[in-house]
């Protein structure tokens, strides 16, 4: 089972991010803080969870929690900022959304913009390591699942209800065929060869 905190008697936000290597759609993240004494066999990194189980746990995730918020950087603002730093404005983003402020930021990864007045720990790898980053993981990526189902129904030939964005061959396919949309990110690699786009 992972651990339940980093640092004994701190209130800590565990902080994830989804949808960084995706070629359309926003980056979401994830804050959330759960109850010292909160427990769960199942929970772990998102992408080690089948998705009816990654929506079960969103329930008990929203439930349990004593704070949880989601940030979202959309496609346009990734292009302006890059997706390095989408992903960090979409971490501060839920942490702003949290009820209850956090003493110490749990980060899944090896990099942070620090947030203003909360001291902040990189874990290379922390969804698989703490309660809270994988609870975070899993708001993460099953808000952002959500938006890219929605999308899919306006742009079915993407296969976005599949590939959720990321670069599947029937994805680049469509882009290669049909060319972008509004929520492709066009500073991203399309087409292995970045052939000219019909936008």
């Amino acid at each position: 089972m992972l651990k339940s905190y980093y640092k004994k008697n701190t209130i800590e936000a565990g902080c994830d991010e989804a949808g960084r290597g995706c070629l359309a759609g926003p980056v979401y993240a994830g804050a959330v803080i759960l109850p010292p004494d909160y427990k769960n066999k199942i929970l772990n990194d998102s992408k080690q969870i089948s998705e009816k189980k990654r929506e079960l746990l969103r329930i008990e995730i929203e439930k349990e929690a004593i704070a949880f918020g989601v940030g979202i950087v959309d496609n346009i603002e990734i292009d302006e900022i890059n997706i390095l730093n989408a992903s960090f404005l979409a971490m501060h983003r839920a942490v702003e959304q949290l009820k209850a402020t956090p003493e110490l930021l749990l980060i899944d990864g090896n990099r942070f913009n620090p947030y203003p007045n909360i001291p902040h720990e990189c874990i290379i790898k922390g969804d698989a390591k703490f309660l809270a980053i994988a609870a975070a993981s899993i708001l993460a990526k099953t808000y952002r699942d959500d938006f890219m189902f929605a999308a899919h129904e306006k742009h079915p030939e993407y296969a976005w209800n599949k590939n959720k964005g990321y670069p599947t061959k029937v994805h680049r396919e469509a882009i290669r065929n049909i060319g972008t949309t509004d929520i492709h990110r066009m500073t991203f690699r399309l087409l292995p060869e970045q052939l000219k786009l019909k936008s």
